[in-house]
């Protein structure tokens, strides 16, 4: 087997596996791909390119981040959405008012004379999407399967198991195939294959959030560091424990020495390589940021995104001297959740979101990195189009962003989706039907990463059964 593929997998583990596939009708294909993955060469890269993804926690809103534009449209979302209007605001229950998004109305025309535009809070972004730097992919969620609304009313085809749940549509969002627990992500698998091009393996997949399934590959393993720098331990960095360098010393020994017991040695493996990984970045970025990357995000003081980014893109740019040509980052913010609260809560949320976006692409520009890097968002799930008057609830399919100098922006990719309770783009609430996988979006990022196309269906592997690369997100 080579080091680069998924198959180091135990046999109680592929069983497990097989067992919970079994179950959601699809052992087979995915039983396949899990074995063609054995077979996946490492793919070589000789420029640098970069994946971010921005993970949105507790599902966001998509019906008040991009909002139907045009009269006829947006009287309907306005309609099923209104409720007491809200004093002092642009708000009637939780329906913005058509006056209220002029100034971020989208200049690029949806067919039959739809206009979308994004709320009054992301100008920032509004500005992005018109300069062509970011596009909004339409109604994306996970899929096994095309699937229609006959289809998912009488369950004849294979759906995403626990939908509407948070933590197991985080998981399959960041997957692909796997709900809570886990054990990869589609963004690590497709590291596996690229990591080998990397002198430090280490940094292939970079969280700034915390734990991340989307980082996690066979191979590729999650680095995790907050947004002010990477952590170690204080009694190694300071060279005291207890006031005795040996004591500092003997930690140090014990927490990198190899040890008896599978757990015990994957413990010790794991520490040696964050002391290691430590002194390596400080070596490259230093303590603190310079005073022009602290100039590049302004926001970022206040703005917990814009922190994450500014890490992100302090990384970035020590790409060669760290000798990387293949990294993969994840950052994200919470507070999405809002059944309640959202004419009060989501403006702050997308205003960040916006602000953040808007500094990193900046930062990626002033660098010269712009085209060497694509950042995305991604959620849970989208939320219902009806309301309870303060909020809304789960949904599946939503609306997303792309952005970078190498996307075809100030577009509106894939299908955008009727606004009403009663077609069939919608299974009840408003909850969108994904017109567009997670697989298809993904097969696209992966594709310019640098997987090769035989080996997207491995890294995705639900995407052998979608249309693929008809999205065009990047520029030909």
């Amino acid at each position: 087997m080579k080091p680069n593929t998924l198959s180091n997998i135990s046999r109680r583990t592929l069983l497990q596996r097989s067992s919970a596939l079994a179950m959601q009708q699809i052992a087979l294909p995915m039983a396949t791909s899990m074995a063609m993955m054995a077979d996946a060469a490492a793919q070589s890269a000789n420029d640098y390119k970069a994946l971010v993804c921005i993970f949105l926690y507790g599902a966001n809103d998509h019906y008040n981040t991009v909002i139907p534009y045009d009269l006829a449209t947006h009287t309907n979302y306005f309609n099923i959405r209104k409720g007491t209007p809200v004093a002092g605001s642009i708000y009637d229950g939780i329906a913005i008012g058509r006056d209220a998004l002029t100034a971020t109305a989208l200049s690029t025309a949806l067919s039959g004379g739809r206009q979308m535009a994004l709320n009054p809070e992301m100008q920032a972004l509004k500005g992005l999407f018109e300069s062509k730097r970011a596009s909004v992919l339409m109604n994306v969620g996970p899929l096994i399967v095309p699937t229609t609304r006959l289809q998912y009313d009488q369950k004849s085809v294979p759906l995403p198991p626990k939908l509407f749940s948070h933590n197991d549509q985080q998981a399959y969002w960041q997957s692909s195939f796997q709900t809570e627990g886990g054990a990869s992500g589609w963004g690590g698998r497709a590291a596996d294959l690229l990591m080998s091009s990397n002198n430090r393996s280490s940094l292939t997949c970079v969280s700034v959030n915390g734990n991340a399934l989307f980082l996690s590959g066979q191979n590729a393993i999650s680095y995790q560091m907050s947004a002010s720098g990477a952590t170690t331990v204080n009694a190694i960095k300071g060279k005291s424990l207890f006031g005795s360098a040996n004591c500092a010393s003997a930690l140090q020994t014990l927490m990198t020495q190899p040890s008896t017991t599978p757990m015990g040695n994957d413990y010790n493996t794991v520490a040696k390589r964050a002391l290691d990984t430590y002194d390596g970045i400080v070596a490259a970025i230093g303590n603190a940021p310079s005073a022009s990357m602290n100039a590049l995000f302004p926001s970022a003081a206040a703005n917990s995104l814009s922190a994450q980014l500014k890490m992100v893109a302090r990384l970035i740019e020590q790409q060669a001297a760290f000798g990387m040509k293949r990294q993969v980052f994840m950052v994200g913010m919470g507070g999405f959740d809002l059944h309640d609260f959202l004419p009060s809560q989501h403006p702050a949320l997308l205003q960040k979101i916006s602000a953040a976006m808007h500094e990193f692409d900046g930062a990626m520009i002033s660098m010269g990195k712009d085209m060497q890097v694509t950042a995305f968002t991604a959620s849970d799930f989208g939320r219902t189009l009806t309301s309870n008057g303060d909020g809304s609830d789960h949904g599946w399919g939503s609306h997303h962003f792309v952005m970078g100098g190498a996307v075809a922006g100030g577009q509106f990719l894939g299908t955008a989706p009727e606004i009403g309770l009663t077609h069939n783009e919608q299974v009840g609430g408003g909850r969108l039907l994904p017109s567009t996988s997670v697989d298809q979006f993904g097969a696209e990022l992966a594709s310019w990463f640098g997987v090769s196309q035989s080996d997207v269906k491995t890294v995705l592997p639900n995407a052998s059964h979608f249309d693929l690369y008809k999205l065009g997100i990047f520029k030909k």
